[in-house]
């Protein structure tokens, strides 16, 4: 028999605000997640994100955006789920991320906003 155990779930951050992302990445670890961080949207396909994971990602990112890259996974085949954070969302925004199945998280963040 085949026992195969799926490996838990990660946390994939990526935000350029250096603090941000220090602040984020250790809440989640206090909270015992594994957590992978990158500060542009480009180096996310190199960490191979799968359906156990969950993507938070800025919008506003230098070179590619949040939707943007996510656009781009999801063209490729790629279901994680994501969740976009950002500060004063437009409406257009808001449109592109719920085309992408994208929740929207606005900055500031607060503990109990995210999922």
């Amino acid at each position: 028999m085949d026992f195969h155990v799926p490996r838990p779930g990660r946390l994939i951050v990526i935000d350029d605000d250096a603090h941000v992302l220090a602040a984020l990445k250790f809440t989640f670890e206090a909270d015992g997640c594994e957590v992978l961080t990158r500060s542009r949207g480009e180096d996310l396909p190199e960490l191979q994100p799968d359906a156990n994971d969950c993507i938070i990602i800025d919008e506003r990112l230098p070179g590619r955006t949040g939707l943007e890259t996510l656009k781009l996974l999801r063209a490729a085949g790629v279901t994680t789920p994501a969740i976009l954070i950002t500060s004063h969302p437009s409406v257009a925004v808001r449109g592109r991320a719920a085309q992408l199945g994208v929740e929207i998280v606005q900055k500031p963040l607060i503990r109990d906003a995210l999922p």
